[in-house]
């Protein structure tokens, strides 16, 4: 039988426990999304330039919604960042699934009659209408009134709401999350226009 060289065996470096225990702080994922998202919505407001509104609209294409989701989707609803998650959230699924978002749309627009104007979405709302309001409600950040762009989707997710009740072809799981949607970007503007919202 031959000898084998012994190999003393390799230590993981501290690098290597941090990935195991959990990765990064969650405390600090979230204060970085905290900060990052008031320099997003409060800084815009400082800005004229058109790129800027069109940068925020495209974010979560630029970034990816995941990263977005790290640091944003555990946020509470009354707070910038987790407007912010609901926000780009609502435009994903619009741009996603234009189709049965008309649809919706279309169906309950005439049980949510005050809602509608709120929206501000083009008559008849096709699958086109309803990408460029959902843009044009996220080109808000930068316009400076945070309040009105989530006024503008607390409407549009209570209208979504009705037509999938209307519809009936959604679960009542379903419809008790975009109508749970509209009531917390909602309640999030009254926390804006009362300087409440951080």
């Amino acid at each position: 039988m031959t000898g084998r060289p012994h190999h003393r065996p390799m230590t993981p470096g501290d690098g290597f426990f941090a990935d195991i225990v959990g990765g990064a702080d969650p405390a600090r994922v979230r204060e970085a999304g905290d900060l990052a998202a008031t320099v997003l919505v409060r800084g815009a407001r400082d800005s004229d330039d058109p790129a800027v509104a069109e940068r925020i609209v495209h974010l979560a294409e630029n970034e990816g919604l995941e990263t977005l989701a790290e640091v944003w989707s555990g946020a509470p609803a009354d707070t910038l960042a987790g407007s912010l998650w609901r926000l780009f959230l609502l435009r994903s699924w619009v741009h996603a699934d234009p189709d049965r978002v008309a649809a919706e749309y279309d169906a309950g627009q005439r049980r949510a009659d005050v809602a509608r104007v709120v929206a501000g979405v083009a008559d008849p709302p096709g699958p086109d209408e309803l990408r460029r309001m959902v843009d044009d409600v996220l080109r808000g950040i930068a316009r400076g009134d945070f309040a009105v762009t989530l006024f503008r989707a607390a409407a549009f997710a209570r209208i979504v709401a009705a037509g999938r009740a209307t519809l009936g072809v959604a679960s009542h799981e379903e419809i008790s999350r975009m109508l749970a949607l509209s009531e917390q970007l909602e309640s999030a503007g009254h926390g804006e226009i009362t300087d409440t919202l951080a």
